[in-house]
């Protein structure tokens, strides 16, 4: 059997959705730790990004940030609530690309919900700084790489593959949604 075939053979793609899919998405975002998110990806313009922490991760899979209200993101998100974030868990591994929708809000009790004290290099008021808004991102849609069976596998498998001159592909992808 060549390469090519081994290769096709690997069940290399599968989508995840529901408990499934929020697993998924919640390691990869865990093994991130940060995401570069993306505004202005509609538009047809060239797109902004930002490096960003989210503050959590609730039972539906929304994703929630806090940002300052007269930030250049805000103002791209009021025009164009379209985002996507962008997670990368390690050189091999742990990818991820979710698109979606954000929602704005100025809730106080979310805002004490999320608060951390290391915030206050970004809202020097604190917790009761008016400058903070919530992010609310809601996936529509994702895709994810990983590996099947940890990065110790997948790293034995590509020097064996490296090794005989064959594919052995630990990777697997897909759609993937909460």
């Amino acid at each position: 059997m060549d390469s090519i075939n081994k290769n096709q053979n690997e069940d290399n793609f599968k989508n995840l959705a529901g408990r499934e899919g929020l697993d998924k998405i919640r390691e990869l975002v865990k093994e991130a730790g940060s995401c570069f998110f993306c505004t202005g990806i509609v538009t047809g313009q060239p797109f902004d990004t930002r490096p960003m922490a989210p503050e959590k991760i609730d039972e539906n899979g929304n994703f929630w940030f806090l940002s300052a209200e007269d930030s250049h993101k805000n103002k791209e998100l009021e025009v164009d609530p379209n985002a996507q974030l962008l997670f990368q868990g390690s050189s091999y591994s742990g990818f991820l690309s979710l698109y979606g929708k954000v929602t704005i809000s100025k809730d106080k009790a979310i805002i004490k919900e999320l608060w951390d004290p290391m915030m206050k290099t970004w809202f020097i008021e604190g917790v009761d700084d008016p400058r903070i808004t919530v992010l609310q991102f809601k996936p529509l849609s994702g895709y994810y790489w990983d590996t099947k069976h940890g990065m110790a596998v997948a790293a034995v498998k590509r020097v064996i593959g490296a090794i005989k001159g064959e594919t052995y592909d630990d990777s697997v992808e897909g759609n993937v949604t909460p």
